[in-house]
């Protein structure tokens, strides 16, 4: 028969849908199509279905919450469930009371869930059958488990809603849980018969508590909270446990011969016993259903008690009888007896170490949500990775300054090689042998044409570049040459543009091409100077290499060597001179009959040995422990997210105490790491100290100075040819970056060049639209300058004339002035430009000739109209001729538009190239009809203008030409032509007479007459 045991009812609820809310909170906050996480949802949705109906006295149930729980802490982290975030609410119905609470927020859904499983624990452990060790043991861990889940509830959640939630409710289960626990493993100790002084502190213990839950018991029910059956189970196990204790300790003090204090106790103990009785006795015979008692209970607790103090009272008479009768010791007052020292047995178990145990991953199942991961726990997580490469850098970094320590020290002894020469001459045995880096070097030389042909083709690329380049000056040069000629000749009429603004840029970057040429010859010459300074031995490594002969070219140099810096060292000498007579050194030792040289040669080989097994063993370690962190980021790459998650709120702001946890497992590869160079320091030791004891022999330090010789003979070798190799590559990446900068440059040369000859071209025909215009002009002016020479000869007869003139015809213009007989007409030079009149015909008149609107008047190249031609001198006798009224007559602007200038459409103005002046064809026929050819040119025929000019017809004013006082007798027909020259009119005839006999042609070929 077994005490009965108290356990509490669990809480209910309503249904829930968990799918819809979390489904929006992905596709709002996560941005993820929620549907790919349709499974995730309805299985959190099934968990919380099935944990409704868990059932309260087996484990499956007990699981079914530990596994929604933990599935709720997972989703915690992912999933903010509140009345701002996911809103759902949550209605439970208090455990006690049967009262419905309604929150949204998740955090009384876990506490409601946490008691749901501290319930679930107590009643498992309550229908345990404790009469065997499995269930007895079961009881005990899951009494302490449910106290220890109160207390989560206690620590965690404030405030609580309801009042099975509440604090002194919460702390009263506590008490009942560890009272219960305490005394399962007092009915364990007494099973296994242990002392009564230990199942007296036991029983003590276990009474205390029962006392502390009786007080809460009784305030509960007070409040109508728990059932009045409850505070008469723990009233009873109070005075039940204390009968208990008070037997067993009277046992006790038997032992330690303390009758009458037996005796007294036993008394105690029977007197609790009555009392736990009398309480059984009023336990009502039906049991409320929220009790989760059996209707067993009260008769159990009666047998239990009765059987109690009967036991008490046996003893009791026993004791007296043996103090009576042998001990006759006093008994004391009760008040008088020492209190029984508690030992505690129970303990409530932390939430944190349930989740430590192997079943609990199995239980609780994977993460639901795994896919979706927190962004804090993915940073995390981030850091742990990090964590984990600074340990692997920090070890690599450790294996290789090992390495280099080791590499180092042996270079400094110069081992292995030295012991090589030690052993046997190894060291120069092979001087006879090509050094395999020596015939690397002689096979890439091999093959490779002479340095020769490509300074020649880098030299004609630069001659080709350098007559480009020259070309565009002359081009440039030429073109303006013949600008500023024309100038000179025509003066201010030649308004084309001088040529040095324009060619500015161009011949800058002519300058510039030539200094970048010139530094390129410069390299070009470093080039071929480190070619001729080398180019024997490129020959000889050519040759070497294409003949297989290296080993030849390689002998030679070393003899060479030996003899250039061994020829004063007798001591020393050439390696190839003595090598094969000096004999073998451990030879030499062995025919003194000492064989400590060769023992220190074995063991330095053998030191070597162990070190290049050190160095091959730590590599491989650091290899390893780079695998296993791969193998383990591939294989367990959700490990440290799941720690994470699942000891976030534990271990908030401890990221840094929860990596080095996990970094512990690589621990063994740091050790042996460690071990590894600790080896290595031991073994340099006593490398060190075996190979300088070795190097004291005075014939081993003898056969250390021939190597040393021979060493500095081979490096020198290598050290020369090395440097011709470097010489021979350097030339290679020299001539190709020329050979690039040519070609380049040849490319920028040849655009340049292009460039001249357009702008050539293009000036060339704007010089020659130009020079059309400007005889176009001449030809049109001609006319009207013999009319006015006539007028001029007439007035100066006129007035030379005894006889007075009454022929002077009357002013033309109505606005003119009246002139007096004597008045004197205003000078030529103040004349103002000539308008043109609208029955101007151009089938008359060239279109060429210049219309002066105004003084402002800009000319078709964008030069300025000349305000006034050039000043007549006066007349010897100081009158002037009068005014042509028809010439000199001032007339409003017009504004009739005019037609765009253009040169080519009048054909060429200048003779072929070859000649100085056209030849008329005979069919030919005067292109403008206003201006007839002259039959003879030495003969002054007046055109007629009766049929050419048309009415209103103003004439341009002459151009500037000799004073009045010439001799126009040979104007007038004397036979004489016109002068030549710039300042004549022979070049305005002349160009009247081309303009109407030119042929096509280019219109610059007119300029070769003139240069």
């Amino acid at each position: 028969m077994q005490a009965p045991m108290l356990s509490s009812p669990l809480k209910q609820t309503n249904e829930i849908d968990w799918i819809a809310p979390l489904k929006q909170y992905i596709r709002q906050h996560y941005g993820d199509d929620p549907e790919r996480y349709a499974e995730e949802c309805a299985t959190l949705n099934r968990l919380r279905q099935d944990m409704r109906g868990a059932g309260k006295e087996s484990a499956a149930g007990r699981d079914l919450l530990y596994r929604y729980y933990g599935q709720l802490e997972l989703l915690d982290l992912r999933f903010p469930v509140d009345e701002n975030h996911i809103k759902i609410s949550f209605t439970w119905f208090d455990a006690f009371t049967h009262k419905p609470t309604s929150q949204y927020s998740l955090a009384y859904e876990k506490a409601s869930i946490i008691f749901n499983i501290s319930a679930v624990l107590s009643c498992h452990a309550a229908h345990q059958n404790r009469d065997e060790d499995t269930g007895l043991k079961t009881a005990y861990h899951s009494f302490q488990a449910s106290a220890g889940m109160f207390t989560y509830i206690n620590e965690n959640f404030l405030h609580a809603p309801s009042t099975d939630l509440s604090r002194d409710t919460v702390k009263t289960l506590i008490a009942i849980m560890l009272a219960q626990g305490q005394e399962v493993f007092l009915e364990k100790q007494i099973h296994d018969g242990k002392k009564p002084g230990l199942l007296a502190k036991l029983a003590s213990q276990a009474a205390f508590l029962y006392g502390q839950a009786a007080e809460g018991v009784q305030e509960n029910v007070s409040k109508a909270v728990f059932e009045r059956v409850w505070f008469i189970v723990t009233q009873v196990k109070q005075f039940h446990l204390l009968s208990l204790a008070q037997y067993y300790q009277a046992l006790a003090d038997t032992d330690t011969n303390a009758h009458g204090t037996a005796i007294c106790r036993l008394q105690v103990a029977q007197t609790a016993s009555r009392e736990a009785s009398r309480l059984a006795s009023t336990f009502p015979s039906s049991v409320p259903a929220n009790s989760n008692l059996t209707s067993e209970t009260g008769s159990t607790l009666v047998e239990m008690t009765k059987r109690q103090f009967a036991l008490c009272q046996e003893k009791i008479v026993e004791f007296n009888k043996d103090n009576d009768f042998i001990y006759h010791q006093a008994i004391p007052a009760e008040a008088a007896l020492p209190q029984i020292p508690k030992l505690p047995a129970a303990k409530a178990i932390p939430v944190s170490e349930l989740y430590q145990g192997q079943d609990i991953q199995r239980v609780i199942g994977p993460d639901i949500f795994q896919r979706i991961v927190p962004m804090s726990v993915t940073e995390s997580a981030s850091l742990y990775d990090e964590e984990k490469a600074k340990l692997v850098r920090a070890e690599g970094e450790r294996v290789e300054i090992a390495n280099d320590e080791m590499a180092a020290s042996l270079d400094y002894l110069k081992l292995p090689g030295s012991l090589n020469v030690l052993k046997g001459g190894g060291g120069m045995d092979g001087e006879g042998t090509v050094d395999p880096e020596f015939r690397k070097w002689c096979e890439q030389i091999a093959g490779h044409e002479p340095f020769g042909s490509a300074f020649e083709q880098l030299n004609k690329e630069k001659t080709n570049v350098n007559a480009l380049l020259d070309a565009s000056v002359k081009s440039l040069d030429m073109e303006e040459s013949v600008c500023e000629k024309m100038r000179s000749k025509y003066g201010g009429e030649w308004t084309q543009q001088p040529s040095s603004r324009l060619t500015a840029t161009l011949r800058s970057d002519i300058r510039n091409y030539r200094g970048a040429i010139e530094e390129a010859a410069s390299s070009d010459a470093q080039l071929y100077g480190t070619f001729r300074q080398y180019e024997s031995d490129f020959d000889e490594m050519r040759s070497a290499g294409e003949t297989d002969e290296a080993d030849v070219l390689y002998q030679r140099a070393m003899i060479k060597a030996g003899v250039a810096k061994g020829k004063n060292r007798p001591g020393i000498g050439s390696p190839m001179s003595g090598g094969s007579n000096e004999g073998n050194l451990l030879d030499d030792l062995e025919d003194e009959g000492s064989a400590s040289v060769a023992e220190q040669i074995a063991t330095v080989e053998e030191l070597l040995r162990k070190l290049n097994l050190i160095k091959r063993e730590r590599q491989q370690v650091l290899k390893d422990l780079k695998d296993k962190m791969l193998t383990h980021v591939k294989v367990h790459n959700d490990d440290i997210s799941s720690v994470l998650i699942l000891n976030k709120k534990a271990i908030t702001n401890a990221e840094t105490a929860l990596f080095k946890a996990e970094l512990e497992k690589f621990r063994p590869h740091q050790t042996r790491l460690l071990q590894a160079n600790h080896k290595q320091s031991a073994l340099m030791k006593d490398l060190t100290r075996t190979y300088g004891a070795l190097l004291q022999d005075k014939r081993v330090r003898s056969e250390q100075s021939k190597y040393e010789a021979f060493s500095r003979q081979r490096n020198a070798v290598l050290s020369k040819y090395r440097k011709v190799f470097q010489a021979f590559n350097d030339l290679i990446a020299g001539l190709m970056r020329a050979q690039g900068f040519y070609a380049e440059m040849k490319e920028t040369v040849e655009s340049l060049h292009k460039n001249v000859e357009a702008f050539v071209s293009n000036r060339r025909t704007e010089g020659g639209q130009l020079l059309q215009a400007i005889e176009s002009a001449k030809i049109s002016a001609g006319g009207a300058q013999a009319d006015r020479e006539r007028e001029r000869l007439k007035e100066l007869m006129d007035r030379l004339s005894v006889e007075p003139s009454h022929s002077a015809p009357p002013p033309q213009n109505p606005q003119q002035s009246q002139h007096q007989p004597g008045h004197r007409p205003p000078p030529l030079q103040h004349t103002p430009s000539y308008q043109h009149q609208q029955s101007y015909n151009p089938t008359t008149s060239p279109s060429v000739t210049p219309r002066y609107q105004g003084t402002n008047m800009k000319s078709p190249y964008g030069m300025q109209s000349p305000h006034q031609y050039g000043s007549f001198s006066p007349p010897p006798n100081g009158t002037y001729p009068p005014p042509r009224h028809e010439s000199y007559q001032q007339h409003p602007p017009q504004n009739q538009p005019r037609e765009p200038y253009n040169p080519n459409s009048y054909g060429p103005v200048s003779p072929p190239a070859h000649q100085q002046y056209f030849s008329p064809p005979p069919t030919q026929s005067s292109q403008y009809g206003a201006y007839p050819v002259p039959a003879q040119q030495g003969q002054h025929q007046q055109p007629n203008y009766a049929q050419a000019v048309p009415p209103g017809y103003v004439p341009p004013p002459p151009p500037p030409g000799p004073p009045p006082h010439q001799d126009y007798g040979a104007v007038g027909g004397g036979g004489m032509a016109y002068p030549a020259g710039p300042g004549g009119y022979a070049d305005s005839r002349r160009a009247g007479q081309q303009h109407q006999q030119q042929v096509a042609g280019d219109p610059w070929a007119g300029l070769a007459a003139w240069k």
